[in-house]
């Protein structure tokens, strides 16, 4: 090799390889795409991002990241080519020889340094930006038009979306690059050592047959035969990643509940039981594990078992022609280089089986959040037509997924300051029928016409109160203000022992009783002095006298405010001037106060 001329031949095979990569890469990525399931779930979660008509950076930023990895190869090749260059001189005791290969790979690996760099910073600069993208897009899509809530309707209901979103992504974009990457390098690098291969390869006697170069031919034997066996043995990996993402989420999920539901756990007394449960889970994931092992054991033993033979082979061919001094102990090491770098190249798909099979496994879960996300889009919704001041059901029916009916053809009508007390027996639809009002359930017909946005208000029984400070809390989902109301509304609420933790940031879901919480929630609605507010027994946890002075304090504060209610004491009456019975089967009954 001539150096003085290396870097004018770098830059021109680096000018011919880098077009010629971009559109055999996108070729094999449309290909994929076309003819493979999983090439179609990358194209779906991908694409949204390379797409050119949303921004051209992602593309040139990947470009940038297939230049440097092709200037990775050229830096082996050169490394190889040195290699033979500094044993000849060692080989050949010549020493202006062996010290000008000396300042060569000071040249060289000053670059490989910057390069490797340089790189590392390009990859994961890339990673963290279309992670960035990509959640923020998934995210956007859980949140609009509420599927976080809808997908509970779907047929296949997604587990652990939280997971999906968090750990899946990062997964899919690590492992999206790692492996595109990859494979072009061991495309590029097969070709260009297979060159090198070529030309140090001598002939090589089978059963009496000369074979010339017989080192090239024989590697691509050894790694696809090698390769055949090493798919079929790791093929169940897939399905055990798979396993072990979903018993790993449940498990972790079963955890998360003990600690939300900790105090109503301790007053049953329910230990045992918890500890079987996470017990049975944890020994699922055990389980798993133990078969990710064994399998993993036998794909990994096949794999250093070939690799480690690919070691001495091409010493073992090459040395007869070295003893006979046809060629230099510098070839016989760029042989055996030139030999790794081809049987790496072949083995990437056979050593990559067992991430890809992971991959898989994160292209299936996040595909499926994608599928539950879509097809809670495509149930029905009721969009209630904004009215002020006035709640209006036209012809409202409402029944279960199954279709049985809950309520039929249900007629009302309530003005400014009226209140609709909704009893009937447990179980027989009357939270169903809030949720069909607000808009939530999807098996409903008819008209609902009431105040909407911030004009209407929802306190259901349990209520909730989000990460923040007590005043956050109180104007949820507005931004809290400093005017003093809300000192005001907690002292008249008889929750005057709050005022001075207004400000302070907890988790207040689990520090205020359910009764607290619950007059906390009626302190949001003298804030908020909605046009119509619905309560599902929202006074549950008050004892009768609390709940007296509670509704008696919104029929004094808001007396223009429709309150609609759900619950069963007798007592509630008083503060309602209808009443809405619910008879079962989708009969009604509606009576005066």
């Amino acid at each position: 090799m001539d150096w003085s001329n290396e870097l004018i031949d770098s830059l021109t095979w680096l000018a011919i390889a880098f077009p010629l990569c971009i559109v055999g890469l996108a070729a094999v990525l449309a290909g994929l795409a076309h003819h493979t399931a999983w090439g179609r779930q990358v194209r779906r979660l991908a694409w949204p991002y390379f797409q050119p008509g949303r921004s051209w950076v992602p593309l040139a930023w990947l470009a940038l990241i297939v230049l440097f990895t092709l200037l990775s190869v050229r830096m082996n090749v050169l490394f190889s080519y040195w290699y033979n260059g500094f044993y000849s001189a060692m080989q050949a005791l010549d020493a202006a020889a062996f010290w000008f290969m000396l300042g060569v790979f000071g040249v060289l690996a000053t670059l490989h340094v910057l390069r490797a760099l340089l790189a590392f910073y390009l990859r994961q600069a890339f990673m963290i930006r279309w992670r960035v993208w990509l959640t923020e897009a998934l995210m956007a899509r859980w949140l609009d038009k509420q599927a976080y809530y809808r997908t509970h309707h779907v047929a296949q209901a997604i587990d652990n979306p939280d997971q999906r979103v968090q750990q899946d992504v990062d997964s899919f974009v690590t492992s999206s690059l790692t492996l595109s990457m990859g494979l072009l390098d061991a495309v590029v690098s097969l070709f260009s050592f297979t060159l090198i291969l070529w030309t140090l390869s001598g002939a090589l006697a089978v059963f009496g047959v000369e074979v010339p170069r017989a080192m090239v031919f024989l590697v691509y034997l050894y790694v696809i035969v090698a390769t055949v066996f090493a798919v079929r043995i790791g093929r169940p990996l897939v399905g055990l990643s798979f396993l072990n993402e979903r018993f790993n989420a449940s498990f972790r999920y079963a955890l998360i509940r003990l600690r939300e539901y900790g105090e109503s756990i301790a007053f049953f007394r329910g230990e045992a039981v918890e500890r079987k449960t996470l017990a049975g889970r944890f020994a699922d994931v055990i389980a798993n594990s133990w078969a990710i092992v064994f399998r993993s054991l036998k794909f990994q033993g096949f794999n250093l078992t070939v690799s480690q033979i690919a070691v001495v082979f091409p010493f073992i061919v090459q040395a007869p022609r070295l003893l006979s001094k046809e060629i230099t102990l510098g070839d016989v090491i760029q042989t055996a280089q030139a030999f790794g770098q081809v049987e790496e190249a072949l083995s990437f798909f056979r050593t990559s089986y067992d991430e890809f099979a992971s991959y898989r496994a994160v292209l299936d879960r996040l595909t499926g959040f994608l599928d539950a996300v879509e097809e809670a889009g495509q149930l029905p919704v009721l969009a209630p037509t904004p009215e002020q001041g006035r709640l209006s059901l036209q012809g409202l029916s409402v029944r279960k997924p199954a279709g049985e009916a809950l309520v039929s053809d249900l007629a009302l009508e309530l003005q400014a300051g009226d209140a609709l007390l909704i009893r009937g027996p447990s179980g027989i639809g009357k939270t169903t029928l809030l949720r069909a009002i607000a808009g939530l359930w999807p098996y409903v017909e008819g008209r609902v016409g009431r105040p909407v946005e911030r004009a209407a208000l929802f306190l259901p029984q349990k209520p909730y109160l989000p990460l923040g400070s007590l005043r956050t809390a109180l104007y949820y989902p507005e931004p809290p203000a400093e005017d003093g109301r809300a000192e005001g509304v907690l002292r008249v609420c008889q929750l005057a022992n709050l005022v001075g933790r207004l400000d302070e940031q907890a988790d207040w879901g689990r520090i205020l009783s359910l009764g607290e919480q619950q007059r906390l929630a009626i302190a949001r609605a003298l804030l908020v002095q909605p046009e119509i507010v619905f309560l599902d027994e929202a006074s549950s946890a008050m004892d009768e006298g609390l709940e007296h002075a509670m509704y008696g304090l919104l029929r004094e504060s808001l007396p223009n405010t429709i309150i609609v209610s759900v619950g069963h004491r007798s007592s509630l009456g008083a503060f309602h001037t209808r009443t809405l019975e619910l008879l079962g089967e989708g009969r009604w009954r509606l009576m005066p106060g």
